[in-house]
């Protein structure tokens, strides 16, 4: 079995076990796309969407896999929500991107309008983990959580909630369900792979 198949085996595990786990679902649709399996792709990151329907680099990935399959308008379709979802979270890489591919496939792009936000304060610290729900009540860490360069990154980038969602529950699952041994090189370069995914940092 070749490493991107056994990750594909992992993450449909996690996604199987764990079916609430839209990151679990988010990184087998990416890991699918990548060996081609498209169809498959979309129904992971239908999913994906399903559990976290303000991920919008999700429909940008489920577009593209639509696309792949010849089904252009039901890119179209994916698009134009996804395109209006990025714009209202101020997530401006996957809004353009979905603008230049609606303009490739000759569909408009979404008028917008400014929404109003909801009230409760405003703490003036915006998270930059994919599909975090905390938008402009998000909370930044007291200090970096880990006395390293990633740590500062961390402390800088990701909100309290989504720091916690990571170390007290997702981190779980994966040394859990993948038998990581954290005193181990391996161990801690596997635990180290899926922290970044999660927190949306590139490898």
């Amino acid at each position: 079995m070749s490493q991107l198949q056994d990750r594909i085996a992992q993450f449909r595990k996690m996604a199987t076990d764990d079916p609430e786990n839209e990151l679990g679902h988010f990184r087998l649709g990416q890991l699918l796309a990548e060996d081609g399996q498209h169809a498959e792709a979309t129904k992971a990151f239908a999913r994906t969407l399903e559990l976290s329907p303000q991920f919008s680099k999700v429909y940008q990935l489920l577009a593209e896999c639509h696309q792949k399959l010849g089904e252009n308008e039901k890119a179209i379709e994916v698009l134009t929500t996804g395109y209006k979802v990025a714009d209202e979270r101020g997530d401006k890489m996957p809004r353009d991107a979905m603008g230049k591919m609606l303009a490739q496939l000759g569909a408009p792009i979404p008028k917008v309008e400014k929404v109003v936000e909801d009230d409760g304060p405003d703490t003036g610290f915006r998270c930059e983990r994919p599909g975090c729900v905390a938008g402009r009540r998000a909370r930044q860490l007291p200090k970096p959580p880990v006395a390293d360069a990633i740590g500062v990154r961390i402390h800088e980038k990701i909100c309290a909630d989504c720091w916690t969602g990571w170390f007290k529950d997702y981190s779980i699952k994966v040394i859990n369900e993948l038998r990581l041994d954290l005193s181990s090189e391996f161990g801690q370069r596997e635990y180290d792979k899926y922290m970044h995914e999660y927190l949306g940092f590139e490898a």
